[in-house]
């Protein structure tokens, strides 16, 4: 291994950066490793900030990673804070240094650069986004001062907007509501959590709703009002509908910090992230990136796009610390998108492709979905969870899942991006050894249930209809019992035949064997088997309805 006194500057702490530093050290006890960062601290999580909003994590010391003077005293780091790098030069391999204390300037050699400068709120131009209290979180110092607005009660109004439905927007509206904020949130697309599939964050919805929480979707924000003193009061949206609060959470996206990168002359991807090879290196060979605003590999896809989430961003700075230390890493492994987020008491998760994201793509693609149980249905609480799968129809290979429950959602969206990081397929799915007991999950886990359908979709064995589709041209049979149907009749469809399934093979001179046919129950296992009875007594084209009556609710309006 490489024992050099190389120099070793790093642009950015918090994930990539911290990591990379670290790494660099354990793998090169000798090189010189210079870390700046801008902001005052160098290593907190980022992604707990809104919890210690909330008062879930009281101690506001716990987001503290690892303080400027640990890195210090256990790394031998030259940890430098507000220390702006504002220039590469890449001729000398010099780096210019802007000390935001007193704002003067100096310059600094590299052997190996890295820069993990991250992303920054995308705060659109409009009137009143200035005004006092109106917030986006990024650092420790835009935590600190939602904090004080929060613990003021934003002025008594105790009103808050939220702008934007995404991870951090959903997650700041959750614990609003805990500190006993009113909370509106507004989001320009049709739904929160934009990247997945319309049907899958209905539950959301509700559970937002069940919270008290107001809801926009498909406005956008136009201006920002104020009173007389600069206080924020409200916002109005694209519609003109206002809403009140006099604490706005700006949640709309973020941008990478790109311009060093771009005024040096890197190349920039299609994404508009740095563009990287496999170990982090940018287009010079001397000078890595890592994080929030470089492109890594995703998986499902095989093309580099931007995934800004903490987990890649700590593994891609070790790796590029271990390359920039040593001349040698193992190559960066692809990225899957995976994800999760609590909202209240329901959770969503999801890995690799959605339905929408493969459209866009163009990539063929087919998907099943499935609800059940998280543990054993005997043992006592026992909730359901749905997952969607998403498979291509040749080969079988996954290329993404959603889910959304109570418990247990986690772990399923994990299985499947580890599953997805071997490429595997949903017969391999079918096999897989998962532990289980009543209180933990199902002999047959619901990602083995979602695994059969697909397979059964392959094989011939049970055609399945995506849950939205009109089914006028269908000859529609449910086969829940009469008291099922009552209660929740299948959405969104008329001159449905109603035959219990237990009842269906004395019943089947009912039916028009010559008419193609979708069959229904509550969530799509009737359905399967009531599909294979008609199947195998002459129906020519028979279909089971995704997801049954439960999901066709949420996903036809």
């Amino acid at each position: 291994m490489m024992q050099t006194c190389t120099r070793i500057v790093i642009v950015g702490g918090v994930a990539g950066g911290a990591s990379a530093a670290t790494r660099a050290r354990r793998c090169n006890e000798h090189a010189e490793i210079i870390l700046l960062e801008k902001d005052e601290f160098v290593s907190f999580a980022n992604c707990g900030m809104p919890y210690h909003i909330g008062g879930e994590i009281p101690e506001r010391g716990k987001l503290l990673v690892a303080t400027k003077e640990l890195l210090q005293r256990r790394f031998r780091l030259d940890v430098r804070t507000q220390s702006e790098v504002i220039r590469i030069d890449r001729v000398t391999k010099t780096v210019v240094i802007r000390r935001l204390q007193d704002h003067s300037e100096y310059s600094l050699k590299y052997d190996k650069l890295i820069l993990s400068p991250g992303a920054s709120p995308f705060v659109p131009p409009m009137e009143g986004v200035s005004s006092k209290g109106v917030f986006t979180l990024r650092n420790i110092a835009d935590m600190d001062r939602i904090c004080a607005a929060v613990s003021a009660g934003a002025n008594q109004s105790k009103k808050a907007v939220v702008i934007g439905a995404g991870f951090i927007g959903i997650e700041m509206v959750e614990q609003l509501v805990a500190r006993g904020f009113q909370a509106a949130l507004a989001e320009v697309n049709s739904q929160v959590l934009p990247l997945m599939d319309a049907e899958m964050v209905v539950p959301l919805h509700e559970e937002l709703g069940r919270h008290g929480v107001t809801m926009d979707f498909g406005d956008g924000i136009r201006r920002i009002f104020s009173d007389a003193e600069g206080n924020a009061t409200g916002v109005e949206l694209q519609s003109g509908k206002v809403l009140e609060g006099s604490l706005i959470v700006l949640g709309i996206g973020v941008r990478p910090n790109t311009a060093l990168a771009i005024d040096a002359g890197l190349t920039i991807g299609k994404t508009g992230g740095i563009s990287t090879n496999a170990f982090l290196q940018t287009s010079d060979p001397d000078i890595y990136a890592a994080g929030d605003a470089c492109e890594y590999v995703y998986g499902p896809t095989g093309e580099s796009m931007r995934v800004s989430l903490a987990g890649p961003a700590n593994r891609a700075g070790r790796l590029a610390g271990e390359h920039a230390a040593t001349g040698r890493c193992a190559p960066t492994a692809a990225v899957m998108g995976t994800a999760v987020v609590r909202v209240f008491e329901q959770t969503v998760a999801m890995t690799g492709l959605s339905a929408k994201a493969a459209r866009r793509s163009g990539i063929n693609f087919r998907s099943v979905t499935v609800i059940a149980g998280q543990h054993a249905g005997y043992f006592p609480g026992a909730s359901p969870i749905t997952m969607k799968l998403l498979y291509c129809p040749d080969s079988g290979r996954v290329l993404g899942a959603q889910a959304t429950g109570k418990d247990g959602v986690d772990k399923r969206i994990d299985v499947i991006a580890t599953a997805m990081a071997f490429k595997a397929t949903v017969r391999d799915l079918t096999g897989l050894d998962l532990a289980y007991a009543p209180p933990y999950g199902s002999a047959k886990d619901l990602i083995h249930q979602a695994a059969f359908t697909a397979c059964n979709q392959m094989d011939g064995l049970g055609e399945v209809l995506d849950v939205d589709s009109d089914l006028s041209p269908y000859q529609i049979v449910d086969v829940r019992t009469s008291a099922e149907i009552a209660k929740a009749p299948l959405t969104g469809c008329s001159g449905v035949i109603e035959i219990p399934v237990d009842e269906l093979r004395e019943r089947l001179q009912e039916l028009d064997q010559a008419k193609p046919t979708v069959v229904s129950c509550g969530v799509g296992v009737r359905g399967h088997v009531a599909e294979r009875i008609l199947v195998q007594h002459g129906f020519k084209k028979v279909m089971n309805l995704s997801g049954g009556a439960t999901l066709r609710r949420r996903a036809v309006k």
